[in-house]
């Protein structure tokens, strides 16, 4: 691998949610390198160097290996002994059982909201993000749009009162995640579209219509797939064979 690559770019998930002290050097190696796999910063199907990573992140090769060995039980690196460990290319098994998680528990989640006795705090925050969402869409600033989309997301987990649950739908949704990053980068054009949906689960919410707020949701999520195919014919060096 070049020289030139660096593991020490700030992951947004150990950022946000695995900074304490007790987490092991294993962990922060394992979330700096999801987050650079999910972000596209490290290339599906690219080779990656157990002794490059320990050397540039400054451990040693034990938590190395025990992350490049999670992220191998999680897909997103192939280890081939012999031949090395490579980020793993997107698979449609793995992102059909992202999407599958990652609906089910936020359909669940919405849901949740639409039963909450005063739910106009969140929807003055969800609101928010929907302008935040229009302001970054109309600059071009996908890094912050995707962000303020993952916020508004995350506020509806955590006013269900259940805060600790968007880990986990992070967790979920990894290799649907990096199919996001790519559509945003080149086939998502309207996103017009992602702020009217939002726009539409809110209203649910405020209605109180836990039926409409699943179903919105439903259908908000599922939009990916809509992409995939388009992402596949313009990246299928990305994709497994």
């Amino acid at each position: 691998m070049p020289k030139t690559k660096s593991y020490l770019k700030v992951p947004s998930f150990q950022a946000m949610h695995l900074t304490d002290e007790r987490q092991s050097l294993a962990d922060n190696v394992y979330w700096t390198l999801c987050d650079q796999i999910v972000g596209l910063v490290l290339k599906p199907s690219s080779a990656i160097s157990e002794k490059l990573i320990s050397e540039e992140m400054g451990v040693s090769r034990t938590p190395v290996r025990e992350a490049l060995a999670r992220l191998a039980s999680h897909h997103l690196v192939d280890i081939y002994p012999q031949r090395g460990t490579f980020i793993a290319p997107l698979r449609q098994p793995d992102l059909e059982r992202s999407q599958f998680m990652r609906e089910a528990l936020e359909t669940a989640l919405v849901t949740r909201v639409t039963k909450l006795p005063d739910c106009t705090e969140l929807i003055t925050k969800l609101r928010t993000e929907v302008e935040l969402q229009r302001t970054f869409a109309r600059i071009s600033d996908l890094p912050r749009f995707y962000q303020s989309d993952e916020d508004f997301h995350r506020l509806i987990a955590t006013y269900a009162g259940l805060p600790g649950l968007w880990l986990e739908i992070q967790r979920s949704k990894l290799h649907m995640d990096r199919c996001r990053h790519l559509a945003l980068a080149s086939v998502e054009k309207d996103f017009g579209i992602i702020t009217l949906q939002h726009i539409a689960i809110i209203d649910a919410i405020e209605a109180g219509d836990a039926a409409v707020a699943c179903d919105t949701m439903r259908h908000h999520l599922r939009r990916i797939f809509n992409t995939v195919n388009q992402i596949m014919e313009l990246h299928p060096h990305y994709f497994d064979k």
